[in-house]
């Protein structure tokens, strides 16, 4: 089942969602995809400024064993992305929740969490 940090929020697609500051959201993927993914040797990551939608694919991370899509699991615009994945994607099998984040959603009104899965729920999902 992997780790699954109580404080986030997260989706069916195995996505992580964190609270930076005001309407801003940091994401990436769960503990659980990555160890299903193996080596993570690439990621492709949203450009600044991009608009996403709740659901849609917006990147991908491709491993030794397969490729994946990364699916927004909020809608808004791309204010940050975790550059250093760039030349060291493996830190997302390492550090899921912490250095190996992937970007960050300013969102435009209140956080919908009604498509989020709570700690709780995500761990039922992947049990």
């Amino acid at each position: 089942m992997g780790n699954v940090p109580d404080n986030l929020s997260y989706t069916k697609e195995h996505e992580w969602v964190s609270k930076v500051e005001g309407k801003k959201y940091r994401i990436g993927i769960t503990d659980f995809a990555q160890g299903a993914l193996g080596d993570i040797v690439y990621v492709q990551l949203p450009k600044i400024g991009e608009l996403v939608e709740a659901g849609k694919v917006c990147g991908e991370v491709e491993s030794t064993k397969s490729v994946s899509e990364i699916y927004a699991p909020i809608s808004g615009v791309i204010v940050s992305v975790n550059n250093d994945l760039d030349s060291k994607p493996e830190i997302i099998n390492s550090d899921p929740y912490g250095a190996g984040w992937l970007a960050e959603i300013e969102i435009k009104s209140d956080l919908a969490s009604d498509s989020l899965l709570t700690a709780e729920q995500y761990r039922a999902l992947t049990a």
